[in-house]
């Protein structure tokens, strides 16, 4: 099926619908036909998924320093799929941002812990956006192979997902700056070779800038924080870190603009691993639903309880397509790729997290045992809704767009 859009706000002549055809001004049109090379990409994800992040290896890593199997991160590093999305020029392989949705989607249908959204598509995006020619050659290639992990320190505490929520700040001194402040939610910062830090230059909204410094420079403290995702979370404080001026990503105070660019790829690639946790979760459920009798009748045959699988399945059906828009989107370059990419994050995650929430009851406090898989996507689901920008934020970029 092929579908295009232009603005949904301005229906009739914005397009015309012939059949499962909408042709858009500019004459693009969604496809959401597969590729045969994108349905191999899919098998070849699940099977590696299958071998390396089974149920069984994702109980085993909860709470590990590290985060994720090292044997699933070297075969996506041989395989190519962590520069996927990088360009050939660093040893990626150029590929289209509905190729990482698919990716992304088996990622998610598995929960498979990895650092590649932060370190191949967030920190490298940066890099790629606006560092300098000697940022580009010396990391890019690294973090397409998975041999160099560069993990973003962005969020602070109690401070929110926008420029203002930016309040470490980077003091010049000399040729260089000093970095003092503290980050949260620092995924995989144990395992990284390098951060790739926000820290605040000015005092308007937007004057922020990117530095990357090396975890274990001086005066640079990880410490490992607990959440109910069982993730490889971290604490990280800058008591005073010089950096160099080359260290500096991007021109003087143009850090957040590069940031909010970035920041729509990753929305959408979060998106699309909630899209897939949902898709499965809801399987399980449904199977459950089916298997499990009570008052000697499957629980699949109580009318409530089927019209809260429906409504989960129209809504992860429609999740999985906002998802897909946004890909398209990107890869066309349209001007409404931030909402899009803000609205199926928002959606998407809200999706997971609710529908899990769903599956919980029907499972029944068996549900909650560690034994039942439900339990880890249901913890993973409110993790995600929480991170990458969370529904605030999201609700701020749409709002922005909309009102605009």
């Amino acid at each position: 099926m092929a579908v295009a859009t232009d603005d949904d706000d301005n229906p009739g002549p914005a397009g015309v619908m012939t059949g499962n055809l909408r042709t858009s001004r500019d004459g693009l049109m969604l496809n959401l036909d597969f590729t045969d090379e994108q349905d191999m990409l899919r098998e070849m994800v699940r099977g590696l998924c299958e071998h390396h992040a089974s149920s069984e290896a994702i109980r085993e890593i909860e709470d590990d320093e590290r985060g994720f199997p090292l044997e699933l991160w070297s075969q996506l590093g041989e395989l190519g799929l962590i520069g996927l999305m990088l360009p050939e020029a660093y040893r990626g392989a150029g590929s289209s941002m509905l190729d990482g949705v698919v990716l992304f989607e088996e990622l998610g249908r598995a929960l498979a812990p990895t650092p590649l959204l932060e370190s191949a598509v967030m920190s490298a995006g940066a890099i790629l956006r606006a560092g300098s020619d000697s940022q580009r050659s010396e990391l890019l290639p690294a973090i397409a192979s998975g041999e160099t992990i560069v993990a973003p320190a962005w969020l602070e505490p109690d401070n929110s997902y926008g420029p203002r929520g930016v309040q470490m700040r980077a003091e010049a001194d000399g040729d260089g700056f000093v970095l003092s402040g503290t980050k949260v939610l620092v995924r995989f910062a144990a395992a990284a070779d390098r951060l790739l830090v926000l820290a605040r230059t000015g005092d308007g909204d937007g004057d922020v800038d990117l530095f990357l410094v090396d975890r274990d420079a001086p005066r640079v403290s990880v410490e490992q924080r607990f959440s109910v995702s069982s993730d490889a979370q971290f604490r990280v404080g800058f008591d005073g870190v010089r950096v160099a001026a080359a260290d500096r990503v991007g021109a003087p105070q143009s850090g957040w603009a590069t940031w909010s660019a970035t920041m729509v790829d990753a929305m959408t690639l979060a998106a699309a691993y909630a899209s897939g946790g949902a898709q499965y979760a809801l399987g399980i459920t449904v199977q459950y639903s089916k298997d499990r009798e009570q008052f000697d009748k499957p629980l699949g045959a109580f009318q409530a309880l089927a019209h809260d699988m429906a409504n989960a399945r129209t809504a992860t059906d429609g999740a999985k397509l906002i998802t897909y828009e946004a890909a398209w989107a990107i890869d066309n370059e349209r001007d409404d790729a931030e909402k899009l990419a803000a609205m199926a994050k928002l959606f998407v995650c809200n999706t997971f997290r609710d529908s899990t929430a769903m599956a919980q009851q029907i499972f029944g406090g068996v549900g909650f045992t560690l034994e039942y898989d439900i339990q880890l996507y249901f913890r993973r689901a409110k993790a995600l809704q929480l991170s990458y920008n969370d529904t605030r934020r999201c609700e701020e970029i749409i709002a922005a767009a909309v009102l605009d």
